[in-house]
């Protein structure tokens, strides 16, 4: 809980970060203006500064660019800005959310019926909650909305298995290479290391070959079977990750939680694990995409009725055509959550991977 709160916490600081982020840009420009006024800060340090900003936001805009393009496709209607540059423009000339509508389809929250007994009496009341329709695909000329919530459905219940399957094997595998001492302790993290490098495409080459293992066992169409492979390539890597993190806690700080008293399970959950919290953020978004983008296998295992996001955008793709403005939003639609779980996670990346060795 400690852990969880923590977290809690600090995103509850940078959604605040992020809404004050105007005020705070006009509020330094003001002070900025009344400082070279007085003459406290050099001009040409004032220019400096507002050339280096010009810059790097040219540069990110030029990154931002596909994304700015791609969404300019989902709004035309047609998509045809994707495949011909005669066709883009800045903004469409008739923009239309029709395929944003297409790929979330109806949005209903639906009634329950409540029944409460009065005790020591026969009577019973029963409340029915209505039904609330927060979107109407029909009302926009949306007849066959796309499958999108069932996908999402299958990359969630894929995701967050990957997630907890591996995390608690890399975790005490994290802590035990780190801290303890044991017999082949060395051979053990040769072997990490060699399918730290080997170990996701060496899955992808024996593809056939655990496909057919699958079959045999009759889990060739099990989201759960999927993430248990998912999390089997995901902790050679993420396991070195979190142990080259933890190598950088002091050992002082359990030896401190030893001499007050404290069993080894409390030292882990309170002193490392806490101490770790950069370092476990770093591998929970590293695992999290692998359940949530991952292509090949999931297209190769599962089956239509089980298909992930991924897969699913990839069967918009028809045999003669595509329907780029549908595909656009569909990608747009699909990338979202990855893009909100990364603004929020930056700085706990950024640090995990400094702290564990892996900067710049």
């Amino acid at each position: 809980m400690g852990i969880l709160s923590g977290i809690g916490r600090k995103l509850k600081t940078d959604v605040k970060n992020v809404a004050m982020t105007p005020v705070d840009t006009v509020r330094n420009w003001k002070y900025t203006y009344e400082a070279v006024q007085r003459g406290e800060v050099p001009a040409s340090e004032v220019v400096k500064v507002a050339v280096s900003t010009v810059l790097a936001t040219i540069m990110v805009l030029a990154l931002l660019f596909p994304i700015y393009w791609i969404l300019m496709a989902a709004l035309s209607g047609s998509g045809s800005s994707l495949y011909t540059s005669e066709s883009f423009r800045l903004f469409p000339d008739n923009p239309t959310l029709k395929p944003f509508i297409w790929v979330v389809g109806d949005l209903i929250v639906p009634g329950y019926t409540i029944g409460v007994g009065i005790p020591l009496t026969d009577l019973s009341l029963v409340f029915n909650t209505p039904e609330i329709t927060l979107l109407d695909a029909s009302a926009y000329g949306v007849d066959r909305p796309s499958a999108f919530k069932k996908f999402l459905w299958n990359s969630v219940t894929v995701a967050i298995p990957t997630v907890l399957i591996s995390m608690a094997l890399i975790i005490p595998a994290s802590y035990a290479l780190s801290r303890k001492e044991f017999l082949l302790r060395r051979k053990v993290l040769f072997a990490y290391v060699l399918f730290t490098q080997i170990g996701g495409g060496l899955g992808v080459a024996l593809l056939i070959g655990m496909y057919a293992l699958y079959v045999q066992f009759g889990i060739n169409n099990s989201k759960l079977a999927l993430s248990v492979y998912y999390a089997a390539t995901a902790v050679p890597f993420n396991t070195w990750l979190l142990k080259t993190y933890m190598d950088g806690i002091p050992v002082s700080y359990e030896e401190a939680a030893v001499v007050d008293g404290a069993p080894p399970w409390r030292v882990v959950t309170e002193v490392i694990l806490p101490m770790s919290a950069a370092g476990l953020a770093t591998v929970f978004i590293f695992i999290f995409l692998t359940g949530w983008t991952e292509f090949v296998v999931a297209q190769t295992l599962l089956g239509t009725e089980n298909y992930t996001l991924p897969v699913g955008l990839y069967s918009l793709v028809g045999e003669y055509s595509i329907p780029w403005a549908r595909f656009s939003a569909f990608a747009l639609t699909f990338a979202l959550p990855i893009m909100l779980v990364y603004l929020f996670a930056q700085r706990y990346i950024e640090g995990g991977l400094s702290f564990s060795g892996m900067e710049g």
